[in-house]
């Protein structure tokens, strides 16, 4: 069995039991081969099962449905280098995806990146939150350059880092997180007034 063939035999499984949700539990349960290799081979860089790995290589209908087992609410704040530099190394000459992204794989490598990230800053890791802030700011940027729905934004620094927050910390599920950072950005810039651009003649006429 390898990796492939666990998402495969998930997605079958899934798709013929339709559950109205699943997490690691169900899938002990009902494919018990599945979660050994699972629990074996599907791991975080900093210990314990990289759930989110698997469900991020499920069928998107079936990622909705996942509902991971604990949630820390309210984590004790700590600051741990070394799991932090456990991401660096093992996505050294990688991190460049978050400058640009040209393609569907450079976006997954990105959000693989990011997800490691936002679990560990939700574990209250806040080397992680912030290594992952400065990270995430590149890609901001990019956006705002390229994006006329995130233009509004410029000028709106702080207020943006906090909707960046608010987002590490309500990531609760699969799919990609640049994909939901980039959408609330989108509504919460709705209501932001575009930043006036003067043109050369008029910031000259304020000189004369």
């Amino acid at each position: 069995m390898d990796f492939q063939t666990v998402v495969a035999t998930l997605n079958d499984l899934l798709g013929r039991r339709q559950p109205d949700c699943f997490n690691s539990s169900w899938i002990r349960r009902n494919a018990p081969p599945c979660y050994r290799f699972i629990q074996r081979n599907v791991r975080r860089e900093y210990g314990g099962i990289d759930w989110d790995r698997l469900t991020y290589a499920l069928d998107r209908r079936f990622q909705r449905w996942w509902r991971p087992t604990r949630i820390k609410k309210n984590p004790i704040p700590y600051e741990d280098r070394g799991e932090v530099e456990a991401i660096l190394t093992k996505y050294q000459g990688r991190l460049h995806v978050f400058i640009t992204a040209s393609g569907i794989d450079d976006r997954r490598i990105r959000d693989i990146i990011g997800i490691t990230f936002v679990r560990l800053a939700q574990n209250g890791n806040l080397l992680a939150r912030r290594e992952l802030i400065g990270l995430i700011t590149f890609t901001i940027d990019d956006w705002i350059e390229r994006h006329d729905a995130l233009a509004r934004w410029r000028g709106h620094e702080e207020e943006m880092l906090t909707q960046l927050d608010a987002c590490i910390r309500r990531y609760r599920y699969t799919g990609s997180f640049f994909t939901y950072l980039f959408r609330t950005l989108e509504y919460a810039g709705r209501g932001i007034a575009p930043q006036r651009v003067d043109s050369i003649e008029t910031s000259l006429a304020r000189f004369e």
